[in-house]
């Protein structure tokens, strides 16, 4: 009898020490962001099968433009069975503006058999589930959990690797590397909404070629912040009143 084979074990992702004052950023961050921003996707759906079409079609173009395709796509094809047994060539012509459309019509349509075949039509709340689907990675995966179903789940783009990097929440540029330091940094009902949020801040201040420095409310202990207000009354008023101080 020929020997069993043996399972490959997953190699555990090896998480280097934050950075210095890192857990202190993380937490005004965390703070600050939900002050101004509400931890919402700007991809529009009405279910967690919208939503993951929607996030994979997002790839290398807009929300805005992903918008303005998912609703023909979806009155056409509004289930996984549907889409499923759509024909290609419909589908590519529906979400041609999205760029890429022949690739992202196969990992779609794949995605949906999948579902079909495996998960009674419906997006599972699980990762390792997720992960299965084809053209679904982990920041895809944590989207749909955090937005769809609660699940605690930091999704890593390129807006959340350039402004973890910029605070110096992290060390890395590595995506996986990076949601496994920042997930030890702040509580895990937090992982979603600072995802989010990391992210419209990323689209509307920290502006990749011309952040707004002068306009952000994290920039009086950003590492890489080019302006250095003067110290916020709030913050004086609270330690005044930490010491018994004040009126």
């Amino acid at each position: 009898m020929a020997p069993k084979a043996r399972k490959k074990k997953k190699k555990a992702v090896r998480v280097a020490p934050p950075p210095r004052g890192a857990r202190q950023r993380a937490a005004l961050t965390v703070e600050r962001l939900k002050a101004i921003y509400t931890a919402v996707t700007e991809l529009d759906h009405v279910n967690p099968f919208q939503l993951l079409i929607a996030t994979m079609l997002s790839a290398q173009t807009t929300d805005k433009l992903v918008n303005l395709v998912t609703p023909h796509l979806f009155a056409r094809y509004p289930t996984a069975v549907d889409l499923a047994a759509a024909d290609p060539a419909e589908v590519e012509k529906l979400i041609k503006p999205t760029g890429y459309f022949r690739a992202k019509t196969r990992s779609t349509m794949a995605a949906s058999r999948m579902l079909v075949d495996s998960f009674g039509g419906e997006v599972p709340p699980r990762m390792d589930d997720l992960v299965r689907l084809p053209g679904i990675g982990r920041k895809t995966a944590n989207v749909i959990l955090g937005v769809a179903f609660a699940v605690p789940g930091f999704a890593v783009d390129t807006h959340v690797t350039r402004l973890t990097n910029l605070l110096k929440l992290t060390n890395s540029r590595d995506p996986v590397k990076i949601e496994a330091q920042v997930t030890r940094l702040v509580p895990a009902e937090e992982w979603s909404g600072l995802s989010l949020r990391l992210i419209l801040h990323g689209r509307r201040v920290c502006i990749a070629r011309r952040p707004r420095c002068e306009e952000c409310v994290l920039n009086d202990f950003c590492p890489s912040s080019r302006t250095r207000p003067k110290p916020r009354r709030v913050q004086r008023t609270s330690v005044l009143s930490s010491k018994g101080g004040g009126s």
